[in-house]
């Protein structure tokens, strides 16, 4: 099995690409930088330029399946530019496969994954969603995946199976949100936002990296979400960071106004409450290897967790 990867150098792609590794699957995959261009045995680099539509058309040969990654980082102030870039970074990206798929010989290709996001389901302290969930989130947040997923939709004409993947918070020391919720806590300064009910649905990295893996060797079709089967609140969370670092949490609730006054529009992401399940996935055949948040934790940050940095698939 050969798979193309988007979004490779980024903290998911990078676990997912160690998986393959470990499984002996060879790896494509696209950069925007010809200096990370590499060819050794089981990876191959390609470029492209999705802002421009270029792509390397040789980037498909002998590839059976596709994942697409790709897409700027919402963890940033929320300005009118940066609202372009986050948007138009994931819509360009799709297009551009899109585009390169339609121009070549796609016979060997049978699957298409691409990440989306739980951001678009609408922000609620006692709902339950599920994949059905038809409403979108009335935020940027929900505008960015509606569109996302309405690209990811079109692969469809290309006669492929087609899936989705929300993702949810990704646990990782190596990237992502928890390091920096880490950071405040190690500093004994550490503390719930804003009420802490807000529901934070997560996942282990390893178990996202897994996850998209199990889509393609299962050749499932539609929207799954990339969640454990365990949400918590923020306070939760908190506590148990906390708890696994052997910090105590000494000062009160981070309050919501002085977090917008920081952060801008971009703090609703830290407010935001999705309680999102993952029973679709678990139904297709899914063990999760971290189902509740202090396991994931002490994996993570435990005294007797052995994880190793994963190597980049780029140096």
């Amino acid at each position: 099995m050969k798979i193309l990867i988007t979004g490779a150098t980024g903290l998911v792609g990078t676990a997912l690409a160690a998986l393959c590794r470990s499984r002996n699957i060879d790896v494509n995959y696209l950069t925007t930088n010809k200096n990370k261009i590499i060819s050794i045995k089981g990876q191959q680099g390609f470029y492209w330029n999705p802002e421009e539509g270029q792509i390397n058309g040789d980037c498909f040969n002998g590839v059976s399946a596709i994942v697409n990654l790709a897409g700027a980082s919402i963890s940033k102030r929320w300005s009118r530019a940066n609202k372009k870039v986050i948007l138009n970074s994931r819509i360009n990206s799709l297009r551009t496969l899109y585009k390169g798929l339609e121009s070549t010989d796609r016979s060997t290709i049978t699957t298409f994954v691409s990440a989306s996001a739980i951001g678009r389901y609408p922000d609620s302290l006692i709902n339950y969603f599920t994949e059905k969930e038809m409403e979108v989130d009335n935020s940027f947040l929900g505008e960015v995946v509606e569109a996302w997923e309405n690209e990811i939709g079109r692969f469809q004409a290309l006669n492929i199976n087609v899936a989705q993947i929300r993702v949810g918070l990704v646990l990782s020391k190596f990237g992502g949100a928890l390091p920096q919720m880490a950071k405040p806590i190690r500093n004994y300064i550490g503390a719930p936002i804003g009420s802490g009910m807000q529901w934070q649905s997560w996942i282990h990295i390893d178990d996202l990296a897994r996850m998209f893996l199990f889509v393609i060797e299962h050749n499932l079709e539609g929207t799954f979400n990339g969640v454990a089967p365990n949400p918590v609140t923020n306070a939760k969370l908190v506590k148990e960071i906390a708890t696994v670092l052997e910090k105590p949490l000494i000062f009160p609730n981070v309050p919501k106004f002085l977090l917008k006054i920081v952060l801008g529009e971009m703090s609703y992401l830290l407010f935001a409450s999705q309680r999102v399940s993952s029973k679709k996935i678990e139904k297709a055949g899914f063990d999760f290897d971290y189902q509740n948040i202090n396991g994931a934790l002490q994996h993570i940050y435990g005294k007797e967790e052995k994880q190793e940095n994963i190597d980049p698939l780029i140096n």
